[in-house]
């Protein structure tokens, strides 16, 4: 009746999309035809939100007028910043953000067209640093950064959250991060933009459910889990104990194993030397930690079940983040941050897909395991017998 190779939908292709190919088995990672590695090498942020949303590299001046269109919509209303103000300062980052995204669309006339939903697609990208820098400093009761147009997209978002310029390479290292963590083809928040972008919804809803989907712990919370695992474990010389406390416990270790690679995660291979050149930058410990913790745990795993595992991107990146002095629990932000581009080009290609015929909303089958009392179904008997019945 329940196949269950299809649970989670893992496997199962559900639409056609151009602009990113996940190759498990031998851990390559392309978007629009471009390889992970080159994109980090040489490109920039900008340069790879432009690859995603428009589908082809840009020429100098369209990427100057890009990135000149970007750094004029990083401003948020003031009724935004005002309705920040009004929140608990407990309240969880991600959903300071999900309902600021969604207070965006009171802004926009909200014209359908494709050229307008690129537009929108660029202030979302350029406001997502800003609100979440602006929550960071109203929970902290600390002024907020105005954006700086004279600095990059990833200069900009690091220095309105630490409330300084960082240094160049700094800021290089974390422009490479974001184009690590822009897209990733159908994870669970880009299908949830995708489900919703079906049903005619704006961008803003979509990108509202994207971030909901993100928020979860087996999602965009796992490098947050990581980085509390490191402080836990605390030394080099407590690895060992600590990855068999959780194995003989049945726990995961947060960091390692992947739903799609079958191997190292590639992202994971730029972030590792991220992660160790900080580590040697600051003196810290964390990437040492980091490694041996990978190695301790592809060991016992081994041994135990008779399976490999290895390092997908959030084992490195809670290392990288930390180095950086980014707090812990605006990691997941700082996933959206980056995953705004790809979330907003696949809300494009859903809603305007080139393919015929076009695709209908999304409403997959289940298969039902409830109550079944033959095929009229279960008779409803009124309270009062039922309250009589029991008592009998």
């Amino acid at each position: 009746m329940f196949n269950i190779k299809n649970i989670g939908l893992r496997n199962v292709e559900i639409a056609d999309t151009k602009l990113c190919l996940i190759d498990g088995e031998n851990g390559r990672l392309l978007y629009r035809g471009y390889d992970i590695f080159d994109l980090a090498k040489n490109s920039t942020f900008e340069e790879t939100s432009y690859l995603l949303l428009y589908g082809d590299l840009p020429t100098k001046e369209q990427l100057e007028e890009f990135d000149r269109k970007l750094k004029a919509n990083r401003s948020l209303p003031k009724e935004i910043i005002e309705a920040m103000r009004h929140r608990l300062k407990n309240a969880r980052p991600m959903d300071v953000l999900i309902s600021s995204v969604a207070m965006l669309a009171d802004y926009d006339p909200l014209d359908e067209s494709k050229p307008a939903n690129l537009e929108r697609s660029i202030s979302l990208i350029a406001k997502m640093p800003t609100i979440v820098a602006a929550w960071n400093a109203i929970r902290n009761d600390k002024p907020i950064v105005d954006p700086d147009e004279n600095l990059s997209h990833a200069a900009n978002t690091l220095y309105m959250l630490l409330g300084k310029v960082p240094e160049n390479d700094i800021a290089r290292m974390f422009d490479i991060c974001l184009i690590l963590h822009a897209e990733h083809s159908f994870n669970a928040s880009t299908f949830a933009a995708r489900q919703v972008a079906s049903t005619r919804a704006h961008m803003y809803a979509c990108v509202c459910a994207a971030i909901a989907a993100l928020s979860g712990d087996l999602h965009g919370g796992a490098n947050v889990a990581v980085m509390k695992a490191l402080l836990e474990i605390g030394d080099e010389s407590n690895v060992e104990k600590y990855v068999k406390a959780r194995l003989d416990a049945n726990e995961k270790i947060m960091g390692l194993g992947h739903a799609v690679y079958k191997t190292d995660d590639p992202r994971a291979k730029i972030l590792r030397e991220m992660s160790r050149r900080l580590s040697l930058r600051n003196n810290n410990k964390w990437y040492a930690i980091t490694y041996k913790l990978e190695q301790v745990a592809k060991e016992e795993v081994k041994k135990r079940r008779g399976v490999d595992i290895y390092a997908n991107v959030d084992l490195y990146s809670a290392s990288v983040y930390y180095s950086m002095g980014i707090p812990i629990d605006l990691y997941t932000c700082i996933f959206a941050i980056a995953r705004i581009s790809g979330w907003c080009a696949h809300i494009i290609e859903e809603k305007f897909v080139e393919a015929q015929p076009k695709p209908a909303l999304y409403r997959p089958a289940a298969a039902y395991v409830g109550r079944y009392c033959g095929p009229l179904g279960c008779e409803y008997i009124p309270i009062q017998k039922r309250d009589k019945d029991k008592r009998g």
